[in-house]
């Protein structure tokens, strides 16, 4: 379905998103960060804590907006945490802007509240099992169902407030009726399409969404003249938003514990005791959102401030209770149960060959190489082995041994580079030098370091790239002491603020090229020797010709005469 996922984003390594996912749902592959469907719970940590921003929500907003233009009608139920999403001078200013942008109805989600409180209060006083949990955290519920489906039985078998109240809406407004939750949760998107309550909730907006539309529309929603809800809401259902607000909407009962806990780590570490024994006869209010619902993930990013939410909704819950009005009768014709299937996730689990070949392809060849750093977002190395096994890690994700691997290969190149290596830091010292400039300036690193460069060379190209910040590239410098000749680069890092020499040794170039002039000298002299020689050749030869031509001459004409005086006789 990919209600909740990844967009692609430059990711930088960092598995944040990793780090803060307690299931491991999230699979890294190509360097991109993507949510695996079926380990995932809906709680939309790893969304809010990525620092890129790669956030792709389903939003079902231009839905919201199309049945309204289409004159259907929409219904808001509000989750009871709205009073800490919205810096308002007064809540029923919300309910004049949902109206503005064309809802029909508002009410609160907290009118399903108190139905789910009474349900439950019959429950507890029912209900024969050892333990049991409440259901209002739609991903609290998935943590259950997939990873300790042992303690799905423990499920109290109760829909949410947010579906109850769905289903009320429906009742009495009607069942064409477009219904749309709107809160600070992710998961309700995931729970609102679930088969088993198809139809009850046609929308599910996080407050954020709702935000930015308020923000679109310029609505300045304290400048509004605030209206009541549609519907009255009893004191039982205000205080769900809060942590122990559920398990305080109903009666004590002594047959049960009451345990309240809140966060992903804290709820699996009591999961995990219960399904081991050592922890009995509770009923358990869980909520994966540390703090509770006025710290879901769908709440505005402007409003980062846990104790300004939690002060407003209490402020507001107060207020309320003031003019409360009595409890809601249970309606009648409804259905408000909720079947809870345990959909155990299936792992292969590699092999003790297989895991020792992966770890070795991380340079992990014995126990001491196993850092478990955390780093990857893994808590040990091995886990991290079984992860890659899987197909949701790579090895490259291991930062430590990535970069003892870069810092070996640039070692490698750093120690047998021909080109000569150095480092002056602003004052023009030498902070690094690499083998092959200890050898050429024959000098020791130990000697040079932090030392002035002027010691084995001018300084003059290092004052010049410092002052003006500007890189010298290709200049050949001879340095008749050390018997070479430099290619010199000097670059100038701004970041670092420092300055970068590297310089080849064209010595040998050099010698081959003046080796070369001299052969091309001795051949221009060689050839301008066999011109001349040919030139004189050439001229004593025209000269031998020209007296030949001249005694030819003269021998013709003589005969010529000879001839015509005995033609005469």
């Amino acid at each position: 379905m990919n209600l909740l996922n990844f967009s692609k984003a430059n990711c930088k390594n960092c598995y944040k998103c990793l780090r803060t996912c307690q299931v491991k749902a999230v699979k890294i592959q190509n360097d991109q960060a993507g949510i695996v469907e079926d380990r995932c719970i809906g709680c939309g940590q790893c969304l809010v804590i990525c620092p890129q921003d790669a956030r792709n929500i389903k939003s079902d907003l231009e839905d919201v907006k199309s049945a309204i233009k289409q004159n259907k009608r929409v219904i808001a139920s509000i989750a009871p945490s709205f009073a800490g999403a919205f810096d308002l001078k007064a809540e029923g200013s919300l309910v004049s802007a949902l109206k503005v942008l064309g809802f029909n109805i508002v009410e609160e989600t907290a009118v399903g509240a108190e139905v789910v409180a009474q349900l439950y209060d019959k429950a507890i006083k029912s209900h024969k099992e050892k333990n049991l949990f409440t259901t209002c955290c739609p991903s609290a519920n998935y943590l259950i169902d997939t990873y300790y489906p042992s303690l799905t039985k423990y499920l109290i078998p109760v829909v949410s407030p947010m579906l109850a109240h769905g289903k009320m809406l429906k009742q009495s407004y009607g069942y064409d009726s477009y219904v749309v939750f709107i809160g600070p949760c992710t998961a309700k998107k995931i729970e609102a399409v679930s088969f088993q309550h198809e139809g009850t909730i046609d929308a599910v907006l996080t407050f954020e969404e709702l935000t930015k539309w308020i923000l679109e529309e310029e609505l300045d929603m304290n400048t509004l003249q605030p209206q009541e809800f549609d519907a009255a809401v009893g004191m039982n259902g205000q205080a769900y938003p809060l942590i122990g607000g559920v398990l305080d909407s109903f009666d004590n009962s002594p047959s049960y514990e009451k345990l309240r806990v809140h966060g992903i780590a804290e709820c699996m570490e009591a999961l995990k005791s219960i399904e081991e024994g050592s922890l009995e006869g509770v009923c358990v209010e869980f909520n994966v959102c540390a703090g509770g619902c006025i710290n879901g993930p769908g709440m505005p990013k402007s409003e980062k401030d846990f104790y300004k939410r939690q002060k407003r909704v209490k402020k507001y819950i107060s207020e309320k209770s003031k003019c409360i009005s009595k409890p809601r009768s249970m309606p009648t014709g409804l259905d408000f149960s909720k079947v809870f299937i345990p959909r155990p996730l299936e792992k292969h689990l590699a092999s003790d060959y297989e895991l020792k070949e992966i770890l070795e392809g991380m340079g992990k060849h014995e126990a001491a190489d196993e850092l478990n750093c955390g780093g990857c977002g893994y808590n040990t190395c091995r886990e991290k082995a079984q992860a890659v096994y899987e197909g949701m890690a790579e090895m490259s994700m291991c930062l430590p041994f990535m970069r003892g691997k870069a810092e070996n290969i640039t070692n490698v190149i750093y120690e047998n580079t021909p080109n000569i290596i150095m480092f002056i830091d602003d004052k023009l010292n030498v902070t690094e030098m690499n083998p092959i400039a200890q050898n050429i300036f024959g000098v020791k690193e130990d000697f040079i370091k932090n030392r002035p460069i002027s010691i084995i060379m001018d300084e003059e190209p290092f004052r010049t790239v410092r002052d003006s910040k500007k890189s010298l590239l290709a200049q050949r410098v001879s340095y008749p002491n050390y018997g070479v000749v430099l290619l010199e680069n000097i670059l100038y890092l701004k970041k670092e603020n420092v300055i970068l020499a590297i310089m080849s040794n064209i010595t040998n170039e050099e010698k081959q090229r003046d080796e070369l002039k001299r052969v091309k000298e001795n051949a221009i002299d060689a050839a301008e020797r066999v011109i001349e020689k040919q030139m004189r050749v050439a001229q004593e030869i025209a000269s031998l010709l020209g007296e030949t031509t001249a005694e030819t001459k003269i021998t013709l004409t003589k005969l010529k005469k000879i001839a015509l005086q005995e033609t005469g006789e």
